[in-house]
């Protein structure tokens, strides 16, 4: 910007001229009133009727003045020189106006001559007062516009420096936030370690690199830390089974559940090592012993009962048969006395006991996942009553006339004899059988008979009878 007084360059941060130490012009060298008043004296020349009064000259004052101290900004010598034109301009219109109406405002305004030479004087004494109080408002503007440039390059102080301290906690805020992570990222680390899942991990990296030792130190002391947790058991039997050591892995599970008799899951980890092992037939082992309702739901699908017989041990007297039945599975069984397994005898239909002597039947139940139940055992005895000593007719004696010897026989046996004084019951002899009466021999006869039974084939008592018999004429 340019001194309007000199012309020397004025640094836009300066208020007075460093050449001639004059204020730097703010505003515009005229007074708005001065067109204002230019209008109501054209106005007043055209109407011819009203004058130029006293309040509208200090309202437009007042106006100005605020106007004027609401201005902030510092005008340039463009600016100026661009407002300098228009008044000058406005002014020049105004004086062509004035000359182009004389002869008609002399001829309507003669007899308002006199008023309009007064309210000229008394304009002209407003303008100049006007001008004394633009200097004064114009030192007043400049006073001001200093002050407001100082506090305003407070402000602007004030809200850099703010806005550094807020980047700086900012950045604090970060640095801290991170170092947090980093330091809770650290501690989890180390828990995570140290943690029930840390050792297993570490437990399994030792396993597969058949670091045994270590990995067995690792699992026990994950099961230090968690003794229900299935998984440590798990991990330890493994080490044992890699060795070949299947006692030992077995133990793991038995020692731990003999602890915790109702923990379901060391059930299943027990059960997968049965399955793991092909050792089935302890699955039923392990169960058989278990009293919690709870543990034998969580395992259902490997419970396996045994099957029920129908007929309770004892010693009959008669043909037996005994039926077999299960929850649910195939039954299979033996009736040697042998242990049954998959390759006895499938169970069909019922087992019938015929003979005599003891008969000794074992079962098991092989559920859907292949799990053997426990043998079932029951012993029978078929012991058949025995008939007493045949009865043969007629008794002992001497006759003298033909008679016919007759055996009664009952239901379900056959009667043998023989003649000649042997037991028909060695094997060595060959009895007779007895199919109806018999003609008694002449001369002395030893008679001698028995019943087998059809169905055990024992023998009774042997019968004898001696007869003599000598026909006289």
């Amino acid at each position: 910007m340019r001194c309007t007084h000199c012309g020397a360059i004025i640094p836009d941060d300066m208020l007075w001229c460093p050449e001639c130490g004059m204020e730097v012009q703010i505003v515009p060298d005229y007074n708005p009133l001065e067109d204002v008043l230019a209008q109501e004296v054209k106005g007043s020349v055209e109407d011819a009727t009203r004058q130029i009064r006293t309040d509208d000259i200090r309202r437009y004052r007042r106006e100005g003045s605020r106007e004027y101290s609401n201005s902030t900004r510092v005008l340039s010598q463009g600016e100026l020189d661009e407002i300098r034109a228009r008044r000058n301009a406005a002014m020049r219109q105004g004086r062509r106006e004035g000359r182009n109406t004389t002869g008609s405002m002399r001829q309507s305004a003669r007899g308002t001559t006199g008023n309009m030479r007064q309210a000229s004087r008394n304009t002209t004494g407003s303008i100049r007062q006007d001008r004394a109080d633009t200097g004064s408002m114009r030192r007043q503007a400049t006073g001001t516009i200093h002050q407001r440039s100082e506090a305003e390059e407070r402000r602007r102080q004030q809200i850099a420096r703010k806005k550094r301290l807020a980047k700086k906690r900012r950045q604090r805020a970060l640095i801290i936030f991170l170092l947090l992570i980093i330091l809770a990222g650290v501690l989890g680390f180390v828990y995570y370690q140290n943690s029930y899942e840390g050792q297993i991990r570490k437990g399994n990296q030792a396993l597969q690199s058949s670091d045994y030792s270590l990995a067995e130190s690792y699992y026990k002391k994950a099961i230090n830390k968690s003794s229900k947790k299935a998984e440590a058991y798990t991990g330890l039997s493994k080490v044992y089974i890699q060795q070949d050591d299947l006692e030992e892995a077995e133990t793991v599970f038995t020692t731990a559940i003999a602890s915790q008799p109702s923990n379901v899951e060391l059930y299943k980890a027990a059960i997968q090592f049965y399955v793991d092992t092909k050792q089935l037939l302890k699955i039923s082992e392990l169960l058989a012993d278990c009293e919690y309702d709870e543990v034998l739901e969580g395992v259902k699908d490997y419970v396996s009962k045994e099957p029920q017989f129908s007929l309770e041990e004892g010693t009959y007297e008669e043909v037996q048969q005994v039926t077999l039945s299960s929850d649910g599975g195939t039954v299979y069984y033996t009736d040697d006395g042998s242990e049954p397994d998959t390759s006895s005898k499938k169970y069909t239909e019922p087992i019938l006991l015929k003979e005599e002597g003891s008969h000794v039947i074992k079962a098991i139940t092989v559920n859907k996942k292949k799990v053997p139940s426990l043998t079932a055992a029951r012993t029978y005895v078929i012991q058949l009553p025995i008939a007493d000593a045949p009865s043969v007719t007629p008794s002992t004696g001497q006759y003298e006339t033909a008679s016919k010897i007759t055996i009664t026989v009952p239901e379900g046996y056959t009667a043998y004899y023989t003649t000649d004084n042997t037991d028909p019951t060695d094997p060595a002899v060959t009895p007779e059988e007895y199919t109806g009466p018999i003609d008694m021999p002449e001369g002395q006869t030893m008679f001698s008979a028995v019943l087998k039974n059809n169905n055990t084939g024992k023998y009774t008592q042997v019968t004898k009878r001696n007869y003599m018999l000598e026909i006289t004429q």
